[in-house]
């Protein structure tokens, strides 16, 4: 029997990073040795007081439905955490509490877009952010950047790209996949260009807030440029934080009309996150938070580490970033030198050669390269270093 499928789901494309992931646990369950540098997720244990606050909630019996939007607790402990930390003020009826980050941005495509809509995407970009927007019956439209321009757009290419068509602008920094932050400066500059087009909404995705060694402090946009503030959507989480990614807990903050429709799409979808898994976030955003500077602390030792040894490898080139737990690595010359087709070619080759599982960077917009995740301990990185320099030599 032949089923139809949907138009729209032709156009999808698998997630690179799952993909990736999933091969490196097969050829690991045949005996293989395997080092997965594809998944962002930290390899710590979720904090313990947090862990504690889940237990408490199930022993209360906090088991049942709450709140589409979440629970009244976690949304004022998320509007605390955005008036402590950015300076940016909210109501609970411009909160909602997703399954996740990426819940919450797949709300705003569906509640904000229609067909013919263009979406900006500075690339490299998350592998979802172009699919989810074509889910939603809209245009990616990818605004290009290099290793010249730190892997950041400009002011004047932002202006170039707006048609009147535009709808939307997604922003991730620190981004996944380069690690690249943009400066207070930068961002004021880029809203600057935004100020004078007033149908564009901005979704600014801080997921990596915390994971931050930049010389200055993390901005983000609507703190940067107030008057964009009732045209941003924030969005944010403690999965990467908080060590928190299967707990599924992300949010938006933004304009109340525009989030009173993301929460009826999500009415209609999943309903509420996890009741216990809301309970530990309060737990995260109102707790001690000095769990969140020891893990960074990590990252960045993680990160200091990995890029300079990266980078002195024949035919690989990697810049440091100021977030996030990512490298991202250009292997343009040493494909060539070893008559591979493409990164995607590469990436094959190592996880079957050298045992290490990477996410090719055509999957983030970005061909030539590779993103490694460095969420692992270091004796980890070290070996993959190692196993990688062999691989291309030979």
């Amino acid at each position: 029997m032949s089923i139809r499928l949907s138009s729209r789901v032709a156009q999808v494309r698998p997630s690179a990073t799952i993909a990736m992931s999933m091969k490196a646990a097969e050829l690991k369950a045949q005996g293989k040795s395997i080092i997965s540098l594809s998944m962002g997720e930290p390899d710590f244990d979720t904090p313990a007081h947090i862990r504690q606050a889940a237990i408490e909630a199930i022993e209360g019996g906090q088991t049942r439905y709450t709140a589409v939007d979440g629970t009244p607790a976690l949304k004022q402990a998320v509007i605390g955490k955005l008036s402590r930390d950015n300076g940016l003020d909210y109501q609970a009826a411009q909160i909602l509490v997703s399954c996740g980050a990426k819940q919450a941005i797949y709300n705003l495509l569906q509640a904000l877009l229609n067909d013919g809509d263009e979406v900006l995407i500075p690339a490299p970009y998350w592998v979802s952010y172009p699919d989810m927007v074509r889910l939603a019956d809209a245009d990616p439209v990818i605004l290009n950047t290099t290793a010249k321009t730190d892997y950041l757009i400009t002011p004047g290419q932002l202006e170039a790209s707006i048609t009147e068509q535009t709808r939307l602008l997604i922003f991730n920094s620190p981004s996944n996949p380069t690690g690249r932050a943009y400066s207070r400066r930068q961002l004021a500059e880029l809203g600057e260009v935004l100020l004078e087009h007033p149908r564009i909404v901005i979704c600014t995705d801080d997921i990596y807030e915390h994971i931050w060694w930049a010389d200055e402090a993390f901005h983000t946009l609507p703190q940067v440029v107030p008057a964009l503030k009732d045209r941003c959507v924030v969005i944010n989480g403690v999965s990467k934080a908080y060590a928190m990614t299967g707990w599924r807990i992300g949010y938006a903050a933004g304009p109340a009309e525009l989030i009173k429709e993301m929460r009826k799409i999500q009415g209609q979808s999943t309903s509420n996150p996890c009741s216990v898994a809301q309970a530990a976030a309060v737990a995260a955003l109102n707790g001690d938070q000095s769990c969140v500077a020891d893990m960074g602390k990590a990252f960045k030792a993680r990160h200091d580490w990995l890029i300079p040894a990266l980078d002195a490898i024949e035919g690989v080139t990697c810049a440091p970033g100021q977030g996030a737990f990512y490298a991202f690595a250009d292997f343009s010359v040493a494909i060539e030198k070893m008559g591979l087709a493409d990164d995607l070619a590469l990436a094959e080759h190592l996880l079957e050669h050298a045992g290490v599982a990477t996410v090719p960077g055509t999957a983030f917009g970005a061909p030539g390269h590779l993103r490694l995740s460095f969420a692992c301990d270091l004796d980890t990185l070290k070996d993959a270093v190692v196993r990688i320099e062999k691989a291309l030599a030979g």
